[in-house]
């Protein structure tokens, strides 16, 4: 049954692309949405970028098809797109005060539904939703962009084999099992009755469970405390895997292991020529702009927990006494660069090592952005916990790490680790274990 698919405004800067995604329906586009969008496109960040995108492509479509946007434009896909103009009325017939831009959008939906259309409004906003219910509408979220994140691959898994057979992966380094469900570079632990145990990456090339790369010596302090680390480990180390995701609540290692790998990668071999660390700024709304000082300035604030990291590295490496002094050696190296997220956008990045802290707070429109900007030789992390989201219009399945681990898990240049493990304390286990 076709339908009139009213969007808004946080539909279409989460994904710019939606408006062709609703196949064989109409798809509307109420005027506030586009007075919305055009007071969002001077903006400098990927809203702006979004909402110059949308409003571009619903004036293309004036040139490239025929027909009137407000009565209708058909596109491809069966999809009829059109421009609504809200009609006025009594105001004892709103359920809600018009100023507010939600509200008048839930009012053109109203408006269209008592024309006889089958309406849904789509929205990623809770609220407006729960407004449209109330006044009898029937409305969605938008389910695009979004993956289960309770259902995740999550990177590693437990199988039962045969002693003899846990011992020829020991004795050999590889063994060969018939497990065509298994992802590339996923991991294994093996056990047995007799509590023999291994644990190996599955090559998808040679289809066959391979040992971990050796760790000789700790990386620059820091040494694997569980399987999952051990596995996650192995995967930084990977030159020829250029993606990786590491997933898990505070205090499980990730952003530690991240730049402890990318300080040896750098520092030590010579594999890359400066680390990238960035992070979204996500304070409560609030711009990086609004803080006083250079932009250098202005990051060390929102980095500080990438600078209590290299701090911990440093004591790890040199001993209290010379920390200070080898952190400062390393900034002063011009090796290990902040970057906001917002500036990584045109930018070319050849041969880094790129780590992007707390990416769960990154749209999938984002995400795509920064990983488009790797070059060659270039390596990327992903590091964040989904049920820890600041993003008002984000949830756990539709955040950019949740999106990124559900489109790559198929892909032997990708690499993933669920991480539940807290080894920051026993106050920080117990805190994310009870609280």
């Amino acid at each position: 049954m076709r339908k009139t698919l009213v969007l808004d405004t946080n539909v279409l800067l989460h994904d710019p692309d939606a408006i062709s995604k609703f196949t064989n329906n109409d798809v509307v586009i109420p005027l506030s949405v586009l007075e919305e969008l055009d007071s969002m496109k001077r903006l400098s960040d990927e809203l702006g970028k979004n909402a110059r995108y949308v409003i571009r492509y619903i004036d293309s479509l004036k040139a490239k098809k025929s027909g009137d946007l407000h009565n209708g434009v058909t596109i491809d896909n069966g999809i009829k797109v059109r421009i609504h103009l809200e009609a006025k009325g009594g105001q004892e017939k709103r359920a809600f005060p018009l100023p507010h831009d939600r509200n008048k959008i839930l009012l053109a939906a109203y408006q269209i539904r008592e024309q006889g259309d089958h309406v849904v409004l789509v929205s990623k906003d809770f609220v407006v939703r729960v407004k449209a219910e109330a006044i009898g509408l029937e409305a969605e979220d938008y389910e695009n962009l979004k993956a289960s994140y309770d259902n995740l691959y999550r990177g590693y898994r437990k199988i039962k084999l045969e002693k003899q057979e846990i011992d020829k992966f020991l004795k050999d380094g590889h063994l060969t099992l018939d497990l065509k469900d298994l992802h590339p570079n996923e991991y294994v632990l093996m056990t047995c009755a007799e509590q023999s145990t291994g644990v190996a990456k599955y090559n998808s090339q040679t289809k066959r469970l391979e040992a971990l790369s050796k760790i000789t010596k700790d990386i620059w302090g820091i040494q694997p405390l569980n399987v999952e680390q051990r596995c996650a480990l192995d995967l930084l180390l990977r030159d020829e895997i250029k993606l990786v995701t590491l997933l898990g609540p505070a205090g499980t290692g990730k952003t530690l292991m991240a730049l402890a790998t990318g300080m040896k990668k750098v520092f030590d071999d010579n594999i890359y020529t400066k680390i990238l660390v960035s992070r979204p700024i996500m304070p409560l709304g609030k711009d990086i702009g609004f803080l006083p000082g250079t932009k250098d300035e202005k990051l060390f604030h929102w980095m500080q927990p990438i600078f209590d990291n290299l701090e911990y590295l440093c004591q790890s490496t040199t001993g209290d006494a010379s920390s200070a002094e080898t952190q400062q050696w390393i900034m002063d190296s011009k090796k290990i660069e902040m970057e906001a997220v917002t500036y990584i956008r045109g930018r070319s990045l050849p041969k880094m090592y790129m780590i992007i802290d707390e990416a769960q707070n990154l749209t999938p429109h984002e995400v795509k952005t920064i990983i488009s900007r790797a070059g060659r030789g270039t390596k990327v992390i992903l590091t964040g916990d989904p049920t820890q989201i600041d993003n008002p219009y984000l949830d756990k399945d539709s955040n950019a790490l949740t999106f990124t681990v559900n489109k790559f898990k198929h892909l032997p240049i990708f690499g993933h680790m669920f991480l539940e493990r807290t080894e920051r304390s026993e106050l920080a286990a117990l805190a994310a274990e009870v609280m």
